[in-house]
């Protein structure tokens, strides 16, 4: 697969990944609803906010692989 394709698969991929995350933090904070304690909800979103990272970071690291090297043919010169 070359380096575009993988790139482009992953562009998609993360586009997703952080909308789909984006909309389960908003429902986990609803969910837990917490009471007033305005320490406790930046703690929640700051981690909600940075946990996407630890995902996408194999992601990132398979897109920028680069390509396998070509193999020539002896009796293309």
């Amino acid at each position: 697969m070359t380096v575009r394709v993988r790139k482009l698969i992953g562009t998609v991929a993360l586009l997703t990944l952080v909308v789909v995350w984006m909309l389960l933090a908003m429902a986990l904070a609803q969910a837990l609803a917490f009471s007033g304690n305005r320490l406790l909800e930046i703690a929640y979103y700051v981690a909600a906010g940075l946990g996407w990272v630890l995902p996408a970071m194999p992601l990132i690291s398979w897109m920028s692989r680069p390509s396998p090297p070509r193999v020539r043919s002896p009796e293309c010169g």
